[in-house]
């Protein structure tokens, strides 16, 4: 016979167990960790969807694990599950969490998903929702989302698609009020300048002045066009070219330390006994950061012995992820993919071509920048010598432009920001996810 305090101690065992599986006060999601009946059975609260064409699904079925999704013998097979999220309140940050065993899927961002839809009177208020960030390498989903002011409701979604022969298990998803993500606030600047009757002394010193400009405005980068010590000068390539580190980056990072901020120049390299254009970025304390080598040549620059870069490198700073290309780079729509795909935001472009808007019919360097910008999802950033220098943000829109004055212009963004497109949704999110990078073969093919 159980004692009185056998008996408590189960109660309190019980109690704790129940505890343990019990989802947090403030938890929205309904049977957050898929529990069910039996094995086989759908898991409470949740409601299975298939596509129309149902010879696609994807089977859906609970575990003792959790919710198990596949689709054995069909590659290209999609589906998952709902559930209607209530206790929103416009205005609101609420954290998203999810985890799920990745089982042999080959491309784990392109075929698994999880989506919160906002909802006002049982409409979608954008029909594309908001995707969560992950997966994580172990097949962790973690964002913070704020509610539309209108919203009362949200639609949370577990989606599997083309999971090429793999399987996903779903082991625990949450939905809970937090707070809000701070701001990502960063002041973006670019020059306009071009040097008449130039030396390399003098243009470096015309160049340290708007360095100094910046820093004034309590800029936190700033952007210099390409090849600074060349342009408007009687010298070669070869004439101006210097080790980088070297004297230039010496003279801009004296004045980016001064004035704490970063600053991207073009610069011409000379490494041993080969010739690069390029680019430089100096942190806060006016230290060599990293260099970009521009890939892409053009006639002038090739037949002059200057040798094309390699890599598409991405710069951590403390406000985000950047990266820089340099003029004739951005004829080639897979250099700012090539960047974006590796996380940069802002893409810093030193041009000396142009930037001219539409001129007779013709598609010029502004467009064509506006385009790359909106392909990419991330702001862009000329500094050019002909044309305009501008920022230009994730949709295309020029924030800050010269429109013809010599100096530094600039606008303060908020990198936090995701703004969608209409319809499609916030294309950073979902453009790298809709790749179909198996099917690019053609581009890795040099002309015959």
């Amino acid at each position: 016979m159980a004692t009185f305090s056998s008996v408590l101690f189960l109660a309190a065992l019980v109690g704790i167990l129940a505890a343990a599986e019990a989802p947090a006060p403030d938890e929205l999601v309904l049977n957050p960790d898929f529990r069910n009946k039996g094995d086989g059975d759908l898991p409470a609260n949740w409601t299975p969807w298939s596509p129309v064409w149902r010879q696609a699904s994807c089977t859906v079925r609970g575990t003792p694990q959790g919710l198990l999704i596949e689709a054995p013998g069909r590659p290209f097979a999609v589906g998952g599950v709902t559930q209607e999220v209530r206790g929103i309140r416009g205005g609101q940050a609420y954290a998203i969490e999810a985890a799920c065993e990745l089982r042999n899927i080959p491309s784990p961002r392109q075929s698994v998903l999880v989506r919160l839809t906002w909802m006002a009177k049982k409409e979608a208020i954008h029909p594309a929702g908001e995707l969560v960030r992950g997966p994580l390498a172990d097949g962790k989903f973690q964002d913070v989302f704020v509610a539309p002011k209108e919203a009362d409701g949200a639609r949370l979604s577990l989606e599997v698609r083309w999971p090429q022969g793999g399987s996903v298990l779903w082991k625990r998803v949450s939905v809970r009020p937090t707070e809000p993500p701070a701001p990502r606030k960063v002041k973006i600047g670019t020059v306009y300048l071009r040097p008449k009757n130039g030396t390399p002394e003098r243009n470096l010193a015309l160049f340290c002045e708007q360095v100094e400009a910046a820093g004034k405005l309590g800029l936190d980068i700033v952007c210099l066009p390409e090849a600074i010590t060349l342009v408007s000068t009687p010298k070669s390539v070869a004439e101006v070219a210097e080790p980088i580190p070297g004297p230039s980056t010496k003279a801009l990072g004296a004045i980016a330390a001064r004035h704490r901020l970063w600053v991207v120049a073009g610069l011409m390299e000379r490494d041993g006994d080969t010739l690069y254009n390029t680019a430089v970025l100096l942190d806060r304390k006016g230290q060599l950061a990293g260099t970009y080598r521009k890939v892409h040549l053009p006639r002038e620059e090739w037949q002059k012995g200057v040798t094309p870069g390699t890599e598409y490198p991405v710069f951590q700073t403390d406000f985000g992820t950047v990266a820089i290309q340099i003029c004739y780079d951005w004829f080639f729509p897979e250099a700012a993919e090539a960047f974006a795909l590796k996380g940069a935001e802002i893409l810093f472009a030193p041009t000396w071509g142009t930037t001219f808007p539409d001129a007779e019919g013709r598609v010029e360097g502004e467009n064509v920048f506006r385009v790359r910008a909106r392909d990419n999802g991330l702001y862009l950033v000329p500094s050019v010598y002909d044309g305009s220098s501008m920022v230009i943000d994730p949709m295309g829109r020029i924030l800050a432009s010269n429109k013809g004055k010599e100096g530094v212009f600039w606008c303060e963004v908020d990198l936090s920001v995701r703004e969608p497109l209409w319809w499609v949704g916030h294309w950073r999110s979902i453009g790298p996810r809709d790749r179909m990078p198996t099917t690019y073969g053609p581009l890795l093919v040099s002309p015959p």
